[in-house]
């Protein structure tokens, strides 16, 4: 029976790829990738030569049909999004739904844990985790002051993802009584970690350019 198999990959620190992670890249006979060149990278580094096929929410139904032949010629494949899980604030969901609604037993679908941005934050926040909201990227525009006012009356902490293009307009969106424990870059070189209102927050990245960049998780909530 056929394999795929949905494959964790680091979210900055490349040592941080499981062993048996690294065991399965090694081993399949394609890596399905959301960026080809951001994977190889990944690749180069471990020294893996599996072939790289692309694929990612814009996909046409050719690439699609390939994976499905695949598939159906009893290859095992992997798939890999940039960083971190796949389906977690990432379209992979889409790909597996697909392979699962049409092979059914047919295909063996094996999740392979591995970093987790918001589970690294959490875990250096001194914050009780039993109960937590995780929301992701919240919306642009639409849907936007509706996704605030719930984090703002969730009685647990939420965590948000964030870019460096809106970090500062979301930190000024936020409940000035709120409190936040941010994390920037996490586990990569300028790893950096921000405690207090968002105010306070914000007063901190605008002292120097170079602290808006990256990516930011944020840990939302009330004390």
């Amino acid at each position: 029976m056929p394999k795929l198999y949905i494959v964790a990959t680091p979210i900055g620190n490349l040592e941080d790829l499981s062993f048996r992670a690294l065991k399965v890249l090694k081993s399949v006979a394609h890596i399905l990738s959301e960026d080809t060149r951001v994977t190889q990278k990944l690749l180069d580094h471990y020294e893996i030569k599996t072939p790289l096929l692309s694929y990612h929410q814009h996909s046409g139904a050719p690439k699609l049909e390939k994976i499905v032949a695949l598939v159906e010629a009893e290859k095992d494949l992997a798939l890999v999004t940039d960083a971190g899980t796949p389906g977690i604030a990432d379209p992979g969901n889409l790909l597996v739904k697909i392979l699962r609604d049409k092979f059914g037993s047919n295909l063996e679908i094996i999740p392979i844990p591995g970093a987790n941005a918001a589970a690294a934050l959490l875990s250096v926040s001194g914050l009780p985790a039993d109960k937590f909201w995780f929301y992701g990227f919240l919306p642009h525009k639409k849907g936007r002051q509706t996704a605030l006012k719930e984090i703002g009356a969730c009685p647990y902490p939420v965590v948000v993802y964030e870019s460096k293009h809106r970090i500062l307009k979301l930190l000024s969106e936020l409940d000035p009584a709120s409190r936040l424990v941010v994390g920037r870059e996490l586990t990569k070189l300028h790893e950096s970690f921000y405690f207090g209102s968002p105010v306070e927050v914000a007063d901190s990245l605008q002292m120097k350019a170079t602290e808006q960049k990256g990516e930011f998780v944020l840990i939302i909530y009330h004390k």
